[in-house]
């Protein structure tokens, strides 16, 4: 059992961890790919889950992996087919989560036509940090979010960039299955994703969030 934290706040088991993808078009763009028209989004297992000041592993299978720095909402009030109107009723709070990417494998996967949740899923592949409760969080949609490696900036954005806006996902998500307390929704990385290596120091950031540091083996 993997527990989540919410500073000054409650303790949640860790559930599912349900990802956007293409929420930001100039990542959508630097992968090829067209940005989502509506929500869309895949599952990486809590067994995935690391903490601050712990370690990503690169898995023998992998010859290129990538980082992907997100916005992670939390949720603290389970529910199905909940309106956007509601939906700020459901979280706990904010986070930080670096969505770990077997890029090789993910791309193998696409182009025989198979599903790539294995490139996703790997032990290590994601690093989450304690929540922030929502209330101190003044507009979750306009924060910055920078990620850098050895001290080098590799991702810097913002989440006014985001396709969608929270409630909007909650609302997606949970008219297709139920959200439970303990779920963490990450929701989708900016672009200037590239690849990591053993050895290297990965920070992650979010103004009035806080700091996610990982190392990588």
């Amino acid at each position: 059992m993997t527990d989540i934290q919410v500073i000054d706040g409650k303790t949640f088991q860790a559930g599912k961890i349900l990802c956007l993808l293409r929420s930001y078009a100039a990542h959508a763009e630097e992968m090829g790919n067209a940005p989502s028209v509506k929500p869309d989004f895949f599952l990486k297992p809590s067994s995935a889950i690391i903490f601050h000041d712990e370690n990503i592993i690169i898995p023998p299978q992998s010859e290129e992996v990538h980082h992907e720095v997100e916005l992670a909402v939390l949720i603290g009030k389970g529910g199905s087919n909940i309106p956007a109107k509601q939906a700020e009723q459901h979280i706990a709070g904010y986070g930080i989560l670096i969505d770990v990417t077997a890029r090789d494998i993910q791309a193998k996967a696409k182009k025989n036509g198979k599903p790539w949740a294995i490139a996703k899923g790997f032990d290590t592949f994601a690093p989450v940090s304690d929540f922030m409760k929502k209330e101190k969080v003044t507009d979750v949609h306009n924060l910055d979010i920078w990620l850098r490696v050895n001290g080098d900036i590799r991702q810097m954005s913002n989440t006014s960039k985001l396709l969608f806006k929270i409630p909007e996902i909650i609302e997606f998500i949970s008219a297709r299955m139920t959200l439970e307390p303990g779920d963490i929704i990450a929701t989708g990385t900016p672009e200037g994703v590239s690849r990591i290596m053993p050895g290297d120091i990965v920070e992650a950031g979010i103004d009035e969030i806080g700091i996610l540091k990982v190392g990588v083996e």
